[in-house]
């Protein structure tokens, strides 16, 4: 009940956000940028959507590799787009990183070291896009003379030392030790096990620096895939805005897209993009019109992943 309580609840999140998104702008306006919006523009958007996937695929290999789990690389692009099904389409309380960490697990029967992949892959990707936005804020707000958008370089390089701060914290032996003694307390004690794979699953990243590195990079070269789609989604609907806007507002909209409140964080997305892009004078109406196609884009470059799923379930009972 408590699960069908919630798919509910976040269908009507959605549908409100998307609501009060278009009540705010002309219909009509929309509807006609979206009519005379460059499809081939968004087919190479689509493209290149589908090239970020696979890098955020490679990424999350190097990670497991460094926990010297044998998946070839194909397994490990194959969850990967299951996680983007489940976590871009499905309104069901189950989030697409533990989908894709159960595959992985069930896969290699390695969970601990399957579901610390996928934890310390986030905080990498997020370390990535955070820099990036820490960086390019300081280029539109100090060079380019926006002092009225400090705040968002405040944001930025706050997220980016709090999540520097939690890699660190999971990293350190010392104190997931001290973590450790709560989990041995008799109300806590039968999770004690499992505390105790993953926190040694952890260990095995301390010494492992050149692999979070190189996955550090993978997911600087994800996110600038990542932000060329929506460039293209931007010159497909009159263009004019330039990337540098792209660089700072994708990684904040990525971080916003994280809030669990919706299906797929459509509707979140539909609001977000008008946001932020009109504090540097995009028109609104572009903004939502690219909101849109970004989710047509999610949307169509997840089907992959649930046609992967279906067959995983199939070869499975099989």
């Amino acid at each position: 009940m408590k699960k069908h309580i919630v798919t509910v609840a976040k269908i009507a999140i959605t549908v409100g956000l998307i609501a009060f998104a278009f009540s705010r702008v002309e219909l009509r306006a929309v509807r006609l940028s979206l009519a005379a919006a460059n499809p081939w523009l968004i087919l190479l958007a689509l493209g290149v959507y589908l090239l970020a996937i696979t890098i955020n695929g490679a990424k999350w290999h190097v990670l497991l590799r460094a926990l010297d789990v044998g998946v070839p690389f194909r397994a490990a692009l194959q969850y990967m787009f299951v996680g983007f099904f489940f976590n871009s389409i499905l309104p069901a309380n189950i989030g697409g990183d533990v989908m894709r960490g159960y595959g992985m697990a069930r896969y290699t029967d390695r969970t601990a070291e399957a579901a610390v992949s996928v934890v310390v892959d986030r905080i990498v990707g997020l370390l990535a896009y955070m820099s990036t936005a820490a960086v390019t804020a300081i280029v539109v707000v100090r060079l380019m003379n926006h002092a009225e958008l400090q705040w968002l370089f405040n944001l930025a390089v706050a997220t980016l030392l709090g999540i520097a701060v939690a890699l660190a914290v999971m990293l350190s032996r010392r104190l997931r030790v001290q973590i450790g003694r709560i989990f041995h307390l008799r109300p806590l004690s039968r999770l004690a096990p499992v505390y105790d794979g993953l926190s040694g699953a952890l260990d095995a990243y301390r010494f492992r620096y050149r692999a979070l590195f190189n996955a550090y990079l993978l997911g600087l070269a994800g996110l600038m895939a990542a932000n060329v789609v929506n460039w293209l989604l931007f010159e497909a609907v009159g263009g004019g805005v330039p990337f540098v806007d792209v660089l700072l507002f994708n990684p904040l909209i990525a971080l916003v897209l994280m809030l669990p409140i919706s299906v797929g964080g459509h509707g979140v997305i539909q609001n977000a993009y008008p946001f932020f892009y009109t504090l540097l004078g995009v028109p609104e109406i572009q903004a939502i019109a690219v909101s849109v196609l970004m989710s047509f884009v999610i949307i169509l470059g997840s089907l992959p992943g649930g046609l992967l799923w279906l067959r995983i379930r199939r070869a499975g009972e099989g």
